[in-house]
């Protein structure tokens, strides 16, 4: 019985043991020095989560108790007699390189068999190592014992020794994650509504409210008297807002506006040049706001002509140039610009192509312009347009500049007089030299029906 019995103890040293090699293995897996997984203020808590981690690791994971190891050996073996045998397995580091594994028994004997569990746990502690990448690094241990920043306990940053965790840790967790969110707020830029500028004058109302007469006055006085880009803007903006109401277009007439407005084309900053032409472009609608904006048409003109290309500038001019010619009154004070226009047309983006060719098209539903039109000379690249790789709007808008000048030319008869046209003439690109005939023809396939149904109507008037 005696041998049978040291047998057991030996048996219980290296199911502890191996246990013991499980945990330390379950350490190192996995360890990244260059993530910290707690707070340094929880140091403390982390004390008492790690001495109950390696409770558990001598106890082999199931209670903080000494554990008492029965191993039946045979048929044989008393129950009472098996509690003598007590095994206590301590993994730790020792000079933070090695790692020291005491087993202890009433009897002196299984020195073979130690020997092999000693082997065993060596050999897992190495691979566990390499694995990492590097190795094993555990701190220096003197004094209070304190788990390493680079060895989560079992189970992950979110499960930990403990399921829940209440008190003091709990707090300091959530004190730490008020800290990272204010953190973070802080690090963006708050959002204003007028990034650009920022000006010393308090504006006295929003540039979306709809104003009275009298704030309308205060509006333009303020205006006229201020030298602020940032003022001047924002007083643009909300006139420009409050002219898009009939109402407002006749009591900004009334109270003397458009000239304030309009001085401001004169200024070099592109930023309230652009809201200068939404201002007039939303007064335009008005007929007679257009008797007192026809004034300043030839210099609106010039500077969208000359201006960046494709710039907001050109942008907001052509569309106040194209509310401009609507009507017949006022399109012969920008006929000196036609080649502009139509080489604005070949130049620009597909959006400046699409207002170019809206501002052309007015002048082609007036036939007394159509000699002019015509007469001017254009770029032969402009042919291009007749292509079925552009979007419906684009090939709609230039069919319906060729149908015009097709029929206007018909009505003033024009075709006869063909000798007077040059051959870089408009006249000579859609009437006489066939090409654009044929690039019509070529879209008569095109897969879009709208499309399709318009050549078809420009062709049958050929």
């Amino acid at each position: 019985m005696g041998r049978t019995r040291e047998a057991g103890c030996v048996a219980a040293g290296m199911v502890i043991g191996a246990g013991a090699c499980y945990c330390v293995y379950r350490l190192a897996w996995g360890k990244d020095e260059n993530e910290k997984l707690w707070d340094e203020e929880d140091e403390e808590d982390e004390e008492e989560e790690e001495e109950s981690c390696s409770g558990k690791a001598e106890t082999g994971g199931k209670t903080e108790k000494e554990v008492k190891t029965n191993v039946k050996v045979g048929a044989g073996v008393k129950p009472q007699d098996d509690s003598k045998a007590k095994a206590e397995v301590n993994v730790g580091p020792e000079n933070g390189l090695g790692v020291k594994k005491d087993v202890h028994s009433d009897s002196q004997g299984g020195g073979g068999l130690e020997a092999k569990a000693k082997a065993l746990f060596k050999t897992l502690k190495e691979q566990a190592s390499a694995k990492a990448g590097r190795g094993i690094r555990f701190p220096n241990i003197s004094g209070n014992r304190t788990l390493g920043q680079s060895l989560p306990c079992p189970g992950g940053r979110g499960g930990g020794c403990h399921p829940g965790r209440t008190g003091s840790r709990a707090r300091s967790r959530t004190s730490g994650k008020a800290k990272r969110k204010n953190r973070s707020k802080s690090s963006k830029a708050p959002a204003t509504a007028w990034p650009v500028r920022r000006g010393k004058f308090n504006f006295p109302y929003k540039i979306d409210d709809i104003l009275s007469a009298p704030d309308l006055q205060k509006v333009l006085n303020i205006l006229e008297r201020t030298n602020d880009p940032f003022t001047q803007e924002v007083a643009l903006v909300t006139l420009g807002n409050n002219a898009a109401y009939s109402f407002n277009q006749n009591a900004i007439r009334e109270l003397g506006g458009v000239p304030i407005i309009a001085k401001l084309i004169k200024t070099r900053d592109p930023i309230i040049r652009e809201k200068t032409y939404n201002a007039l472009n939303n007064l335009s609608v008005n007929s007679e706001n257009q008797g007192k904006i026809k004034a300043y048409i030839s210099q609106v003109c010039d500077d969208t002509m000359i201006c960046r290309l494709d710039s907001a500038v050109q942008m907001a001019g052509l569309r106040l140039l194209t509310n401009m010619t609507v009507t017949n009154h006022y399109q012969h004070l920008l006929s000196y610009s036609f080649p502009d226009f139509f080489a604005l047309l070949f130049l620009g983006n597909h959006f400046t192509k699409i207002q170019t060719m809206k501002l052309i098209i007015n002048f082609t539903e007036n036939p007394a312009m159509t000699r002019e039109l015509v007469s001017c000379k254009v770029p032969s690249e402009l042919i291009s347009l007749f292509n079925k790789e552009w979007d419906r709007e684009i090939l709609l808008n230039i069919l319906t500049l060729f149908e015009n000048i097709n029929d206007n030319i018909k009505s003033e008869g024009l075709a006869s007089s063909r000798k007077e046209f040059s051959r870089s003439s408009l006249f000579f690109l859609f009437k006489e030299s066939g090409v654009c005939v044929k690039k019509i023809k070529a879209l008569a396939n095109h897969k879009d029906l709208v499309v399709k149904v318009k050549v078809l109507k420009v062709l049958t008037k050929l």
